[in-house]
């Protein structure tokens, strides 16, 4: 599914263009948005209660986990890569988590120029890890999540790459419509323009709801972001950012670390279907029991896989403290796992560990089969070690 943009106005003129564009798209089937009924106001929460306790205990039992691991931000930064990886996936921008963490690895820290030897794709990946830092740093500091911070997140992550032509940072002043381009199928209507900031009003007073149940709430703000479109581009992504920062708010996690790109991917077809639904026939329970098993997966999937990284961690500095033996071992750790691709250069500036010591870990190491070596180093470029064992842990998700 993509987005399939084309103008809407008053002006009969503009309006015969828009139909020559959408001319050979069929139609047939197209749903429009669901005017007038969100919130919903019947579901069937005698269906929805076990589910919802299923999700909340598994989310429980990853927290539990997230709290107790060394340092969350440093040991989950390359998951937030690999969910911009899946995410991205999902709307047809291809990117390796590799191809991300290298480019991160080989950029000037602070400096997004000179990126045109670099794929648009993977300039595109790297802003929506980008973007999902600046949405919760804007949390942090007492933003709730609005239509600002909504255009924020969007500005921030189609600043660069593909998307930087689709006006980030702006709601849509023109009408757009999901699509499926290879089908020339119209499957969904979102909001109309005129309407969209009174949808957005709407949302915005349904998240500040105390009434609702956390995980409902949660389930149907991302329902109703997704009808709206209120994007140019980049909606499915930006919505998938406001679950992970919706279940933090509610504080049903302790920290925005939960990524559920990889489960909806596995499940993609009926994802799109039920988004399509709600406004079809009006499925709200039944997309919440979706939503929340969708939770539920992806929790027993996070808990394992955050266990498998706190594990790692803790056989690292027993293999580090006997293969390096120098006082530098916990500063070279944390490093590594924050940054699993990198340079020596880089490696020496942000820990402030001598030279000759990075040098020797880094030949240690890879003669260990800890580091890969990605690149050789020629001249007066270093080379690019890669730590593995940490990738294929994030691979897996």
């Amino acid at each position: 599914m993509v987005c399939y943009l084309c103008s809407l106005s008053k002006n009969p003129k503009n309006d015969k263009q828009m139909i020559e564009q959408i001319q050979g798209y069929d139609t047939s089937e197209a749903v429009k948005y669901h005017y007038g009924a969100f919130p919903p106001r019947n579901l069937n929460y005698e269906i929805l209660v076990p589910l919802i306790s299923r999700a909340a205990a598994s989310l429980a039992r990853y927290d539990a986990v997230l709290r107790n691991l060394h340092n969350q931000e440093l040991l989950l930064a390359p998951l937030r890569r690999q969910e911009a990886v899946v995410s991205s996936r999902m709307e047809g921008t291809i990117a390796t988590l590799e191809e991300v963490l290298k480019f991160e690895a080989e950029k000037t820290d602070g400096n997004e120029d000179n990126n045109s030897q670099y794929r648009a794709e993977i300039l595109e990946v790297h802003s929506y890890a980008r973007a999902l830092t600046h949405a919760q740093n804007l949390m942090k500091n007492g933003l709730s999540i609005c239509g600002r911070l909504m255009r924020e997140t969007h500005g921030r992550f189609l600043f660069l790459g593909r998307g930087s032509d689709k006006q980030p940072g702006v709601f849509k002043a023109e009408q757009n419509y999901v699509a499926d381009k290879i089908k020339k199928k119209i499957s969904f209507i979102p909001v109309s323009p005129d309407k969209l900031n009174e949808g957005i009003t709407s949302l915005e007073n349904f998240l500040n709801d105390q009434k609702y149940e956390p995980l409902i709430q949660t389930a149907l703000s991302h329902v109703e972001f997704e009808a709206l479109h209120p994007f140019k581009d980049g909606n499915g992504r930006v919505g998938r950012m406001l679950v992970t920062l919706g279940l933090w708010s509610k504080e049903l996690i302790s920290a925005p670390h939960f990524y559920v790109s990889s489960t909806i991917e596995e499940n993609k077809d009926e994802y799109i279907e039920r988004l399509r639904l709600v406004s079809a026939d009006g499925q709200w329970t039944e997309w919440c029991m979706f939503f929340l098993n969708v939770i539920e997966k992806q929790a027993k999937k996070n808990l394992e896989v955050a266990g498998k990284i706190g594990d790692l961690y803790q056989e690292m500095k027993t293999t580090f403290r006997k293969e390096l033996a120098s006082k530098w071992i916990v500063e070279a750790l944390d490093y590594i796992f924050g940054k699993p691709v990198f340079k020596n250069s880089t490696f020496i500036a942000k820990t402030g560990i001598p030279p000759a010591t990075v040098a020797r870990f880094t030949k240690v190491l890879a003669n260990k089969k800890l580091l890969a070596t990605l690149e050789e180093a020629s001249g007066r470029r270093p080379a690019l070690y890669a730590f593995e064992p940490l990738l294929k842990i994030v691979r897996s998700q």
